[in-house]
């Protein structure tokens, strides 16, 4: 095998925003924070992560740059047209993967979530995956013990 990674392609629901990825995914997680709810119309966002340097969009995108839960400044990225999620980038600090939403992937089993983050802020009915473990807040903080 070479050593160039395979590239990623996807885009938005209308098709008006494209990337192309070219690097491997870091890991893939859950996120069940208020504002990943909000945005995702009250389930997870389903993330995959990025070296940021490695995802490539073109089109026109939507930025919305907020104060995350954690504290971190956060950047989303959708599309102006459809309303599509396309990823979520901490600004600051600085230095974290980007996390791209697996659904904008053409090929969304890419890589499957290795974990939930926020369980905290699930509602009582979230189906949250058994044999994944489940982080009270962000990742690296205590982990939910059954």
């Amino acid at each position: 095998m070479s050593g160039h990674a395979v590239a990623h392609p996807g885009g938005c629901l209308c098709g008006q925003i494209r990337f192309t990825i070219d690097a491997e995914p870091q890991g893939a997680r859950m996120c069940w924070c208020r504002d990943c709810q909000r945005i995702a119309s009250g389930s997870p966002t389903v993330n995959v992560l990025f070296d940021e340097e490695s995802v490539h969009y073109t089109g026109e995108m939507t930025k919305l740059t907020l104060i995350a839960d954690s504290g971190n400044t956060v950047e989303r990225g959708f599309c102006p047209t459809c309303g599509a999620q396309m990823y979520s980038r901490t600004v600051s600090p600085a230095g974290m993967p980007m996390r791209v939403r697996a659904g904008t992937l053409d090929d969304p089993a890419l890589m499957a979530p290795q974990y939930h983050i926020w369980t905290d802020s699930a509602p009582s009915w979230a189906a949250l995956d058994p044999a994944l473990p489940r982080y009270h807040k962000g990742p690296g903080s205590a982990l939910v013990e059954e």
